[in-house]
This record gives C-alpha cells, sequence and structure tokens, in this order.
C-alpha cells in the first residue's frame, strides 16, 4: 500500500512540477504578448498623429489652391476684361472716322 501510495505521490508531483513549468512559460508568453501590444499600441498612436499632422496639411494645402485658383482666375478675367475694352475702343475709334 505504501508503495502505491508512493507512486501516486511521485507521480502527482510530477505533475505539479508539469503544470508549474507550463504556468511559467504561459506567463514568460503573456508577457511577451503585452509587449508587443504595447509596442503597437504606441506605433498605431504615433500613425494617427502623423495622419491628423498630413490631413491638417492637405487641408492647407487644398485651401491654397483654392485661393491661388480664384486669384488665377481674376487675373484671366481682368485680362479678358482689358482685351474686350481694347476692342471695343477700336470699334469706338472705327465709328468716329
Amino acid at each position: 500500500m505504501t508503495e502505491d501510495r508512493d507512486k501516486l505521490l511521485l507521480n502527482l508531483e510530477v505533475r505539479v512540477r508539469q503544470v508549474l513549468l507550463l504556468c511559467d512559460k504561459l506567463e514568460q508568453e503573456n508577457k511577451m504578448l503585452k509587449d508587443g501590444d504595447s509596442l503597437k499600441n504606441e506605433r498605431i498612436e504615433r500613425i494617427e498623429k502623423e495622419l491628423g499632422i498630413m490631413n491638417q496639411k492637405y487641408d492647407n494645402l487644398k485651401m491654397a489652391r483654392t485661393i491661388t485658383a480664384a486669384s488665377v482666375d481674376v487675373d484671366a478675367a481682368r485680362l479678358r476684361l482689358s482685351k474686350m475694352v481694347r476692342e471695343v475702343d477700336k470699334c469706338i475709334d472705327l465709328l468716329k472716322k
């Protein structure tokens, strides 16, 4: 009977050690995963900040292009108007002759 108990006790001790080793291994793996998760979260935050900056720059560029396009249109309109005024002046001169 003692021999059976000794075997059971030894078997139980081996199993407990296996469970403890597995627990240690899982704790290490969990720590590695948490560290990796933290690094990825930091990277995501950094990229989101960069995206915000890029969006702001893009909005500024769109506004600048709108202003530039508006000023180009104004200049083009002025040129066309000046050309029309000259043509009208020529017509008036021709009518006066």
